[in-house]
């Protein structure tokens, strides 16, 4: 995704992020999961209801709790303003592996990061 043009999503309204073609999961700076749309639950098999108030790090997405995503995650969380980054990652999980780019967004006031989920085809 261009990273330019994702910060349009942090203006959508929580009715439509469902229709997104791409995960999206919103969480505060703790990685608590306030928002998590209807691609990324069916993709990571976790029910958009069962996800709420979940720490994506911890109970949602463990194979994350690394260096190169979390770390990145808490680089981002610490600063302030808008803000993207974006970067590849391999999910790990119990179904299987998928080949994913991540996009980190922040936005000026809200102190909620949006994390952009977009799959890449089986390779």
């Amino acid at each position: 995704m261009d990273v330019a043009g994702a910060q349009e999503i942090l203006d959508l309204p929580a009715g439509e992020i469902d229709a997104l073609p791409f995960g999206l999961i919103s969480v505060d700076r703790d990685g608590t999961i306030q928002q998590y749309n209807a691609y990324e639950s069916q993709l990571s098999r976790l029910a958009q209801d069962r996800a709420l108030g979940l720490n994506f790090f911890s109970d949602v997405a463990p194979c994350t709790a690394v260096k190169e995503f979390q770390g990145r995650f808490e680089r981002f969380a610490a600063q302030t303003g808008k803000g993207a980054e974006s970067f590849d990652f391999v999910f790990r999980f119990a179904f299987g592996t998928q080949f994913v780019n991540v996009t980190f967004l922040r936005g000026a006031k809200d102190g909620q990061i949006k994390i952009l989920v977009n799959r890449y085809d089986e390779q």
